[in-house]
């Protein structure tokens, strides 16, 4: 099945601040329900999604690479693919990113991604997964808002720039890049009741953690 889905969310900064913490994956990646990263490879960036309905829970794991950034005029594509642990389906998606300013203090992204599902997940309704991810991103809006709020305007310095900042200089272009584990607290399932009519969050629940992993792998600190 193939789908294109469309959302934008706004954030309340200036376009010049708010495009790195966009793109900030450490930073922001707590924001969006039930998503986890794990790990980073080099340009590769790894995580997994969690989401519940009642007793029953799933997991998808997937990856995401840039295909190009043009921090200039705030625009990124990348490629991004995951796949249902549970071996019920995939998900790969081409994804288009681009910000711009609604006023001094404000920023729009829109975020378009061409979606291509196989296995018994690609039987999830059309439509649906629009109203569902609108609803994930309206959430992700309000918490990453929320944390700029208790974390002021200065920007916080991430885990990986630390890191970076500590290493006395780069690797050799040859060598294999090494892996860095993403260490914290474990994500919360994110529930899904409520999101979409209980009949099809039965049948469909791992679609729709395909679309949480794919709105966490939009992102990149660079």
């Amino acid at each position: 099945m193939a789908e294109q889905i469309v959302n934008e969310f706004t954030v309340n900064r200036p376009i010049g601040e708010a495009w790195p913490i966009i793109c900030d994956v450490e930073r922001i990646a707590p924001c969006l329900p039930g998503a986890q990263l794990d790990e980073i490879e080099g340009d590769i960036y790894r995580g997994n999604v969690k989401v519940k309905l009642g007793a029953v829970s799933t997991r998808f794991k997937g990856e995401a690479h840039f295909v190009e950034r043009d921090d200039s005029n705030h625009t990124a594509s990348l490629k991004a693919k995951g796949r249902d642990t549970g071996g019920r389906g995939s998900v790969e998606a081409d994804i288009h990113a681009t910000a711009e300013a609604l006023s001094p203090t404000s920023t729009k992204c829109v975020v378009t991604a061409d979606i291509h599902i196989t296995g018994k997940v690609a039987q999830f309704g059309r439509g649906i997964l629009g109203d569902v991810s609108r609803k994930l991103i309206g959430q992700f809006s309000h918490n990453l808002n929320a944390m700029l709020d208790e974390q002021g305007h200065e920007p916080a310095e991430s885990a990986g720039a630390a890191e970076a900042a500590a290493e006395p200089s780069a690797p050799p272009a040859a060598e294999t890049p090494k892996v860095r584990k993403i260490e914290g607290p474990a994500a919360e399932p994110v529930d899904l009741a409520g999101m979409a009519g209980p009949a099809l969050l039965k049948r469909f629940g791992p679609a729709l953690a395909a679309i949480v992993l794919i709105l966490l792998l939009l992102r990149r600190r660079r």
